[in-house]
């Protein structure tokens, strides 16, 4: 995993962020397994962490 799509796992647990805001990096952490995109009650589609994505981020000691 590069330094980019850990910093992009480490802006997600702080807060979604909004899908057309998204950068590349997310794309490839989609693939992983460890963002996915929901489309919540108001507003557009957001990217989130994974349970996935949060084990990467525990195993990195942040949570």
């Amino acid at each position: 995993m590069s330094h980019h799509e850990i910093a992009t796992l480490l802006l997600l647990f702080h807060a979604p962020i909004d899908a057309m805001a998204a950068t590349p990096d997310v794309a490839s952490l989609q693939e992983y397994g460890y963002v996915e995109i929901v489309s919540p009650d108001a507003g557009g589609p957001k990217v989130r962490l994974t349970e996935d994505g949060n084990a990467v981020l525990r195993g990195l000691g942040v949570k």
